[in-house]
């Protein structure tokens, strides 16, 4: 088991091959795909660091699986470098394998990762998998690896909306998550050292009702929708 990432990598290494077909069948119910979610989460996220961050040269995905975020990371920000970390070594190789480029970097020892080198760490969906009691750890981790004054864009799957609950029930890998709320996560986040901007929560009405998703930019500071944002900082040094 990796030290520093404790979410089961033997779970992930056996759904390395076949990610994408067990999260699309789980998110089905939503009629729409993945992508539509990971849009959203980044676009989002850009545009709130777009206000905050000059640049953003070096992007670290924390949890990046198989590497599906790295496309839409590399567009959304133009790094330098971005950098994937997986303690799953199978998700690891295909990321490598499927995002071969030379901006970017996967790696699966978190010991790999520099520190204060990240002007943004991005994370979707990866704490309901890490066991409670070694939250802290991995906190500690992305901590170290953002520069003073870097951002922390912390995506988690809102177990307050019942759609998502549902949603994770149909899901294989996330079945047996022990999600966080939002002022948990806030509250995790604070006790790490991060100073914590703001809350948004996206993602309220399927594609059934998509005629209503205007409505959501009235809402969004509510945490109703199906995945929320917790946008941190990194103190700047005095």
């Amino acid at each position: 088991m990796n030290p520093a990432l404790p979410a089961k990598p033997d779970t992930f290494d056996a759904y390395a091959a076949q990610y994408e077909q067990a999260l699309s069948r789980g998110l089905s119910v939503s009629g729409e795909s993945a992508e539509y979610f990971a849009q959203g989460r980044i676009a989002w996220t850009a545009k709130l660091a777009s206000r905050l961050l000059e640049d953003a040269e070096a992007v670290l995905d924390f949890g990046c699986g198989v590497g599906i975020a790295a496309p839409l990371l590399s567009g959304a920000f133009r790094p330098r470098s971005l950098w994937g970390f997986d303690p799953s070594m199978q998700a690891i190789a295909r990321a490598n394998r499927d995002h071969s480029d030379p901006t970017n970097t996967f790696i699966s020892d978190p010991a790999e990762l520099p520190a204060e080198a990240f002007d943004l760490a991005y994370c979707n969906g990866v704490f309901h998998h890490i066991p409670p009691e070694r939250r802290a750890e991995s906190l500690s981790i992305l901590h170290a690896a953002l520069r003073p004054g870097g951002l922390f864009a912390f995506w988690e799957n809102n177990p307050w909306n019942p759609g998502t609950r549902y949603v994770m029930s149909r899901i294989p890998f996330d079945r047996d998550a022990e999600t966080l709320s939002p002022p948990h996560a806030r509250r995790i986040l604070r006790e790490a050292g991060f100073e914590v901007l703001r809350t948004d929560a996206w993602f309220l009405f399927p594609a059934a009702l998509a005629a209503l998703r205007p409505l959501e930019k009235l809402v969004h500071r509510l945490p109703l929708g199906a995945q929320y944002l917790v946008l941190a900082r990194k103190p700047a040094e005095l």
